[in-house]
């Protein structure tokens, strides 16, 4: 996936799925997830986008879609996997790929880029200050956090080229961390109310999903939830915009 699919990843997803419904409404916590998934499972747009119409297609054809609209990417699951795995095949048979060139235009300025990271610091910052004093380790995670955004800092003012995969990679390093520290610190009844949530949201849709597909979904959801409620910001690239 090319540097402006992925960084510009969700925005098309969430446009397209706007178009085809024929509404711009707000996505949902779900729905993020679900984009989330496709993300990190290295699911080209391109792919996405298609699988999105074969959906439409099939939800058009059945009887629940007779003028009602479609409401979830959760229906679109199969088929952008289907649509993902057709593209595989393709590609397989297509011969090598051309070398990247490692000179291409950086996707972002370094000026978006230092504000990104600033804007971050600056939240972590304040979501440490409202902890109480039972939350003791997890405000030192934040702290550890704090210190590897600062650490890049250099990187961003420095001249030379700037590795914008190798920055994401360690960016979503520091979310994941935080991520089980939000595991470990938070109450039982958050999480159950969480599970609770996403057992709700997915119940017209989980038939449709394997067991692989509902343990992805349910890690991202748990995330995106974990961060909200303890008002940490998301790190990775892929929020940027």
């Amino acid at each position: 996936m090319d540097s402006f699919n992925y960084f510009n990843y969700f925005t098309e997803i969430e446009e397209y799925f706007w178009r085809k419904r024929g509404a711009h409404l707000l996505v949902s916590p779900l729905d993020w997830a679900i984009v989330e998934t496709w993300q990190r499972a290295g699911i080209p747009l391109d792919a996405v986008l298609r699988g999105i119409d074969s959906a439409f297609e099939s939800y058009q054809r059945s009887r629940r879609g007779a003028g009602r609209p479609l409401k979830s990417l959760a229906y679109c699951v199969d088929a952008v996997l289907d649509a993902a795995a057709e593209k595989q095949e393709t590609s397989a048979g297509s011969g090598p790929r051309p070398k990247r060139d490692n000179k291409q235009a950086e996707p972002f300025s370094r000026e978006e880029l230092r504000t990104f990271v600033r804007q971050n610091l600056e939240k972590l910052e304040q979501a440490a200050g409202r902890l109480d004093s039972s939350h003791g380790e997890l405000a030192r995670r934040i702290a550890q956090a704090r210190g590897s955004l600062n650490d890049l800092m250099p990187q961003l003012d420095s001249p030379a080229q700037l590795d914008v995969e190798n920055l994401e990679r360690r960016l979503s390093a520091v979310e994941e961390k935080l991520t089980a520290a939000l595991l470990a610190e938070a109450a039982e009844d958050m999480l159950v109310e969480i599970h609770s949530d996403l057992d709700r949201q997915l119940a017209p849709y989980r038939r449709r999903m394997s067991a692989e597909q509902l343990g992805q979904l349910e890690r991202q959801y748990m995330q995106k939830r974990l961060l909200e409620r303890f008002g940490l910001p998301r790190l990775s690239l892929f929020y940027l915009n």
